[in-house]
Parts: C-alpha cells; structure tokens; sequence
C-alpha cells in the first residue's frame, strides 16, 4: 500500500462539478494506492501512520490536532514507467480487491477518531488543495 500525503490549509474533491467531499483549515490530503497483497495489517498500518504522523505545525499530528483527512483512491501511485513511454498498471489491485482496502483504511482513521472525507473510488475526480508548507511525503507499508 502506498500514500502520497500532503499538509494543506483546504482542499475537496469533486466530480462534474459536484463537490464529494472537502476540508477547511489545517488537515491532510491522501492519495492512496493499494497492491495485490494488501491486506488488514496494511490497512491497520497506514490509518496509523497517516493519523500520527507529525507533519503538522509544531510538530504536531493530526491526531493532535483533530485535524481533518480527505482520502482519495489512486491507483496511479503504483504506475511503472521504466520501460517505454506508455506506465503500466500492473502493480495496482484490480477495483474489486482495492475498493474494500480503501473503504477500510478510510474506516480505520475514523475508529480512530478522524473526521474523513471521500472521493468516489473509480471515478474520474478533480482534486483542489492548497498545500501548507508545502509538506508531501509518500508512505509505504513494505
């Protein structure tokens, strides 16, 4: 499993034009690609990472903070483009085995107290943020 996270001050996602989910002040963008073998240790180990890491001002968490996370489903984050110009997708989980893992760590960072937004998994989504800092790092459960 594989995140892209950002530090932002506002961000939504959207689709034809139709706002899906957004947060207002300090939170956290996540961008999240999921493999063939993930499973619930990865999903259990993301949602943690991602809550308590501190990347926020002062050092701080979101945890600490309370601060927001809008999760996206991106499956690009597993594109391999070493060979040629055209990436292969061949990394990522097919949607059947990717959806749940993403509804789950979703699940997770609420169970452990986030308040998330979503985008729609598999739809073509407009993602709008501004980026505080900026801070982006990419986690990887292995």
């Amino acid at each position: 499993m594989r995140a892209v996270v950002q530090r932002v001050l506002s961000a939504s996602v959207s689709v034809d034009g139709e706002v899906l989910g957004s947060i207002e002040g300090p939170g956290l963008v996540v961008l999240l690609g999921v493999t063939h073998d993930d499973g619930d240790r990865e999903v259990a180990w993301m949602a943690r990472k991602i809550w308590d890491l501190r990347i926020m001002r002062d050092e701080k968490s979101a945890a600490e903070l309370d601060a927001p996370v809008l999760v996206v489903s991106q499956f690009t984050l597993y594109g391999d483009v070493r060979k040629g110009r055209r990436p292969t997708w061949n990394a990522a989980a097919p949607g059947s085995v990717s959806e749940p893992l993403y509804e789950a760590v979703c699940e997770e960072l609420e169970r452990l107290g986030a308040k998330v937004s979503r985008g729609s998994f598999g739809a073509n989504m407009q993602v709008a943020l501004v980026n505080d800092g900026p801070v982006t790092l990419i986690l990887e459960t292995s």
